[in-house]
């Protein structure tokens, strides 16, 4: 069996959470997508929402060209350049769940907050990142599992349901 989490030799040190803002009000939100099926679109209905009921001023969409490797640094660096926050998902495997903490840890060490969101089903290989990454406890969001089979009603119901839940805990 493979383990998804890459298990490093030693924890890694903590990554302080970067400092939320009041309100997505007038903020720049990135997406970022892996290559799962639907990721793009249920992030595509949180931007959707986000614009319309929680004033976020601007969306950048991002997509990895993978569900198990970090985001690649090009990829990250327009992120930070460009957002206030970040929205990353959707981990709806054991792989793209541990990869999705990782790069949400990464966005936070370079200071833009970040919201994870994975499926129930993977909440075991999402904390295991987490602590790997010397970051036990994260917080991420969850949503039912899965993902990949809905239809686009689907998603955007999905969506409307973990909204709430991405504002806090992305925003104060």
């Amino acid at each position: 069996m493979i383990d998804p989490t890459g298990t490093p030799t030693r924890a890694e040190q903590a990554v302080p959470l970067a400092p939320r803002p009041e309100s997505l009000r007038g903020r720049t939100v990135g997406l970022l997508a892996n290559s799962k099926k639907n990721a793009e679109e249920f992030l595509d209905s949180v931007g959707d929402l986000l614009a319309r009921d929680y004033g976020a001023s601007g969306l950048v969409r991002r997509k990895k060209r993978d569900i198990t490797n970090p985001v690649p640094t090009e990829i990250l660096a327009d992120l930070v350049r460009q957002c206030d926050v970040v929205v990353v998902g959707v981990g709806d495997c054991g792989s793209c769940s541990a990869s999705a903490i990782a790069d949400g840890l990464l966005l936070e060490a370079e200071g833009i907050p970040a919201v994870v969101v994975c499926t129930e089903a993977f909440r075991t290989t999402a904390d295991a990142m987490a602590a790997l990454r010397g970051s036990p406890g994260y917080q991420y969001v969850t949503t039912a599992h899965p993902v990949a089979v809905l239809d686009g009603d689907g998603v955007r119901e999905r969506a409307e349901q973990a909204i709430t839940e991405i504002v806090g805990t992305v925003a104060r």
